[in-house]
């Protein structure tokens, strides 16, 4: 599989951290010094998942590498959904036209990136299709708790989109060497540790700690697998693109694979966590750096414990 473009939108109203101070007494340094965050995006009133995943699709557009009418398969992904019954996917292939495809939709929390391009990876082994969409949103600042002083100052807003085909299309595509994800529901505190019920008071995270311990383990091991799963070690390894949780997550992650902080992708020190949105932006953000025969892993942990680990190849 190929990733042929990529891009991303993001809101443009900045958050600061002085608006903590100001809501709930948390300094600059005190949120700095625990996330690494400093400024985060949240969406307009008039905005939300669907409208940013739009925006983002039609940015890709800018640049496809051929008809838009080629695309046979539409998938979304995100946990913060605009509406439950037309889902993001759905809300894309009407802004676009193209009747008559596969629509999917697909939340494995901050870790639906990876998934939903398993999907496609599924779509293309059966001939079902053979060029993508793959769209990515989340509206964390519709559901969170911004008085919660454990987690309201981590979420950020945005969302990307990129397209996918089978066969290689331009020399500039990405190939997607390897993909693999898991679930670890079984691990720690999975079930409770961080929870979204929209009948309760947004999202919530009593068990931090447990979250950091465990994204620390599995985000490494599952790093290491699909480059070794490749015949790579991580020598072979130029960049790597962790879930933008927590800087000090990242920071421990490539401490754990002896990664020089040169090749750690972050965003979230100025755009917090956009959940299954963070990796796929910083992948855009950073297209233009990247030169041929470049590795690139992506790898994400969610709540519920859901993680993966993608090999790129430039």
């Amino acid at each position: 599989m190929y990733i042929n473009t990529i891009s991303h939108y993001l809101p443009s109203e900045i958050i600061g951290n002085e608006y903590f101070t100001n809501l709930n007494n948390l300094s600059d340094e005190w949120i700095v010094s625990r996330t690494g965050i400093s400024e985060r995006r949240k969406a307009s009133p008039g905005e939300n998942t669907t409208t940013m995943a739009i925006q983002a699709v039609e940015t890709l557009l800018e640049s496809i590498p051929y008809s838009k009418n080629e695309i046979d398969l539409i998938v979304g992904a995100t946990y913060t959904p605009y509406d439950t019954i037309v889902t993001l996917a759905h809300a894309v292939q009407h802004q676009l036209q193209i009747p008559d495809i596969p629509v999917v939709s697909i939340s494995s929390a901050c870790s639906s990136l990876l998934n939903a391009i398993e999907i496609v990876e599924g779509y293309f082994a059966m001939g079902k299709a053979s060029k993508a969409i793959v769209v990515v949103s989340d509206h964390n600042t519709a559901y969170y708790n911004e008085l919660d002083t454990v987690s309201g100052h981590l979420w950020g807003d945005g969302a990307s989109a990129m397209l996918i085909s089978k066969e290689r299309q331009t020399k500039s595509d990405m190939q997607i060497k390897k993909i693999i994800t898991g679930g670890a529901a079984t691990s720690g505190k999975a079930i409770e540790a961080v929870v979204l019920r929209p009948n309760d008071r947004g999202v919530v995270m009593p068990f931090g700690r447990d979250v950091f311990q465990n994204a620390c383990i599995y985000m490494p091991k599952v790093s290491q697998q699909v480059l070794q799963d490749c015949g790579l070690t991580i020598d072979d390894l130029d960049y790597l693109i962790p879930h933008q949780a927590n800087h000090r997550i990242s920071l421990n992650v490539i401490n754990t694979l002896g990664i020089p902080v040169e090749k750690l992708i972050s965003n979230i020190q100025y755009l917090g966590n956009t959940g299954c949105a963070g990796c796929a932006i910083a992948l855009s953000e950073n297209q233009d750096k990247f030169k041929s025969g470049e590795n690139i892993v992506i790898t994400v942990f969610g709540g519920g414990y859901s993680y993966g680990a993608m090999l790129l190849t430039v």
